[in-house]
């Protein structure tokens, strides 16, 4: 999961991109970057860490220019150097940045056609310079010999191009040196990107962002979102030129990003994020109070900070007071991507603690966004019964998480996902509680759905194991398993040895 934006406009941007990239830091603390370009040289700085600490004022000053993007990422298998953060940049054509929110599906077959046909080599095991360079290479070979600038003509061809190559989910920004900048979605449209705009004093200013929030308090308006396959591309004079560049097109955002990634403050694809949780919670209520008839629940407390929202509508729907158990330390990130089950448990500990006279002799209902490793639920269930509570109760605002998301989610593999595998019961077991709660499938897509009924399917696929872009083999997962699970991880964070699996890697290929 990773966070971009993009702005062109008629003053310099560099502190634009700043407050952009804050405000949806959420998406992703581990990397930040940003480039900018005075029409003649780009300016970069990445690094590891979040936005505040990578970029002090010595380096703001540096950043130039009317045009730049920026990214923000989470730590993924194989990607916890300096050398992945975004933006990635090739001096040719042009010179180009480009920051890239999601997930190549094809990416081994991309890197090795890059290599043999294209004779391009790649520095890092990133998927995102993978399209960056596909992108580049496609607009090379679109270009005249002759010509020195590139019209709009030309980008669109190479974007084509380009989403006739890459498979999987991208959002991608990439800006162009002295000739402006292109905001491209696959044709699914999975991953988010908005686009919106400023009038200034001096004229018209661009963004593209992966959440609306991200220009609602940088004073820019929501235009709208991308459309499945289209690319929208904005010259250095400030024209705006926009085309659909997939052969076939089907909107079927991520669910998970109304679930659990995206601020509730935002507005994707037409849907607000804020209004889904609380459909969200009437739903799983209403579940509740529908199945199981004479509960004893004496109070509602959410599991902060995301599930707040449906908690209350749960609170409602029950007639039952709901109440804050749980204070958050909002310095410690979001756990279920940290790797190594000592250090996920250690930051569980660290980043909540109870608040003992809301659990002392009650028969408690937690409830939480989602469950996905059962870690962070083991541990607030005994939080709640060393604070006194006698029964522990769990709900879920989503469904039984059984499946990797493959679409630029760095979920666990599968055998590290509580329910894979398990019924309720089971997970029920697991985890601890006195009884278990989750959300129907069809009721969380229907929660998100009632904001928009023009969205024409979602992507579920880390509930229900179906794949949007029907490319994903029983291979691939494996493949996703060996990246993904925690030895793996660890051993690629303490650089040890991984010759060996290497090798499973290309035998599994």
């Amino acid at each position: 999961m990773c966070g971009l934006v993009g702005i062109i406009g008629q003053s310099a941007v560099n502190q634009t991109l700043y407050d952009g990239l804050t405000l949806i830091q959420h998406r992703g603390q581990d990397a930040a970057g940003m480039a900018t370009s005075n029409g003649k040289r780009i300016f970069l700085r990445k690094d590891n860490g979040l936005v505040k600490d990578v970029f002090r004022t010595r380096h703001m000053a540096q950043l130039k220019g009317k045009m730049g993007i920026g990214h923000i990422r989470y730590p993924t298998a194989g990607s916890d150097s300096r050398a992945e953060a975004q933006p990635f940049y090739v001096n040719s054509p042009y010179g180009i940045a480009l920051g890239h929110n999601g997930n190549l599906t094809n990416a081994k077959f991309l890197e090795r056609e890059l290599f043999l046909n294209d004779r391009r080599q790649l520095n890092t095991a990133s998927d995102s310079e993978i399209l960056l360079n596909v992108f580049a290479n496609e607009l090379m070979s679109t270009l005249e010999m002759s010509k020195l600038r590139a019209e709009p003509k030309d980008i669109f061809k190479a974007v084509s191009d380009l989403m006739r190559r890459c498979h999987g989910a991208y959002a991608a920004v990439a800006m162009i040196i002295g000739v402006g900048i292109v905001a491209f979605r696959d044709a699914c449209g999975i991953r988010p990107l908005a686009y919106g705009t400023k009038m200034g004093p001096k004229g018209e200013s661009h963004m593209f962002a992966s959440e609306s929030v991200a220009m609602n308090v940088t004073g820019y308006s929501l235009v709208r979102d991308l459309s499945p396959g289209e690319a929208i591309f904005v010259g250095m004079d400030g024209s705006v030129h926009t085309a659909v560049c997939a052969s076939e097109t089907r909107r079927t955002p991520c669910i998970f990003e109304y679930v659990y990634l995206a601020r509730p403050d935002s507005i994707l694809d037409g849907i607000s994020v804020y209004q889904t949780r609380i459909n969200m919670g009437i739903r799983l209520g209403k579940n509740i109070k529908e199945n199981w008839v004479n509960h004893d629940i004496d109070v509602v407390i959410p599991i902060p900070d995301t599930s707040r929202t449906s908690a209350l509508e749960i609170a409602k729907v029950l007639d039952l007071p709901y109440r804050e158990g749980f204070v958050k330390n909002r310095y410690i990130g979001r756990t279920f991507i940290m790797p190594g089950q000592t250090e996920r448990k250690r930051s569980v500990r660290q980043k909540l603690n109870a608040i003992s006279s809301e659990f002392k002799d009650q028969n408690v209902l937690l409830v939480d966004d989602s469950i996905v490793r059962g870690t962070t639920s083991r541990q607030l269930i005994d939080l709640a019964r060393e604070a006194g509570a006698k029964k522990v109760y769990l709900a879920s605002a989503a469904p039984p998480v059984r499946h990797p998301n493959v679409y630029g989610i760095d979920m666990p593999c599968r055998h590290e996902l509580v329910a894979n595998g398990r019924d309720v019961e089971e997970i029920c077991k697991e985890v601890g509680a006195d009884k278990l709660i989750y959300q129907n499938l069809d009721d969380l897509v229907a929660a998100v759905r009632e904001c928009n009924t023009s969205i024409d399917a979602f992507d579920t696929s880390c509930f229900s194991g179906t794949y949007v872009t029907n490319d994903i083999t029983e291979e691939y997962l494996d493949l996703v398993n060996i990246n993904r699970n925690d030895a793996s991880k660890l051993a690629q964070r303490s650089e040890l040895d991984l010759s060996e699996l290497t090798e499973v890697q290309e035998a599994v290929h």
